[in-house]
């Protein structure tokens, strides 16, 4: 039987313990059924380049100089899962949903394709199955159905040095926090994702700055969907009919879909 989650939770990935062992990519893939392709060696081990349709999670390597010598740094990334989420703010048709345990879902049988969630994420995290016959937006779940049966993530569970903590997000947070504190020489005196866009449920604590590692740290403190809604509310009244247009589009897409899948079945 489920567990009540009566708490937020959140995650915190320390990058000064990540080993870029990519456990965390390879459980999130495992436990996703996500396929898997071939990649290209580009002189960078990042692999594939980003995350993708089939890729929710990737470790990033950084190469960069750093006291006279060269440094590596393991980044990974995933959805945010922001606490006020622009994605479904931005979404015509109420496909996405923040859950009170935290994770930011989403329901593709009511996605219309329009892919203004891609535009309005701040992180650049959804992605579309272009090479779909009949595709949908794509990205990290922060593993709901296992967070609403009383588990970790799978990713959190796969991690051989610690690197990433789970819990009630007020702990991870104190947690966070508290190991600055005690570390000043190891530690930016910076919690990524602390005031992000408004906060989200997934932070990083690193001992070099956010900016040189690939974060994008132009992002407003500023819950986003206020930003949002600022602009949906410039946009004239006769885009409800072009939502409606999209939305008969997206009927007869996952109609058809669904017929292809029970001929599949029958044959």
């Amino acid at each position: 039987m489920a567990t009540t989650i009566l708490t937020p939770k959140a995650a915190l990935i320390d990058l000064t313990k990540c080993i870029g062992c990519r456990g965390c990519q390879v459980a999130c893939k495992n436990w996703n059924a996500r396929a898997t392709k071939k990649t290209v060696m580009t002189g960078n081990f990042t692999s594939p380049g980003d995350m993708n349709s089939e890729t929710y999670t990737i470790v990033k390597y950084i190469e960069h100089d750093k006291a006279q010598d060269v440094a590596w740094d393991f980044i990974k990334v995933q959805c945010m899962h922001c606490k006020n989420p622009a994605c479904a703010s931005a979404c015509p048709v109420g496909a996405f949903t923040k859950t009170a345990a935290g994770p930011v879902t989403y329901e593709p049988e009511k996605c219309i394709g329009c892919r203004y969630c891609m535009m309005a994420c701040p992180f650049g995290v959804p992605k579309y199955e272009w090479d779909k016959k009949y595709p949908v937006v794509q990205k990290c779940t922060f593993c709901a159905e296992r967070i609403a049966d009383g588990q970790m993530p799978a990713c959190v569970k796969s991690c051989p040095p610690n690197a990433i903590i789970f819990g009630d997000y007020d702990r991870i947070l104190a947690e966070a926090e508290q190991r600055i504190k005690d570390h000043p020489g190891l530690y930016i005196d910076h919690i990524y994702g602390k005031n992000e866009a408004g906060g989200t449920s997934w932070m990083y604590l690193s001992s070099t700055a956010f900016d040189t590692i690939g974060f994008k740290t132009n992002i407003p403190t500023k819950p986003l969907p206020d930003l949002t809604w600022g602009m949906l509310r410039e946009i004239p009244y006769k885009v409800g009919g072009l939502v409606a247009v999209l939305a008969a589009i997206a009927y007869f897409r996952n109609r058809g879909s669904r017929v292809e899948s029970d001929k599949e079945k029958e044959g």
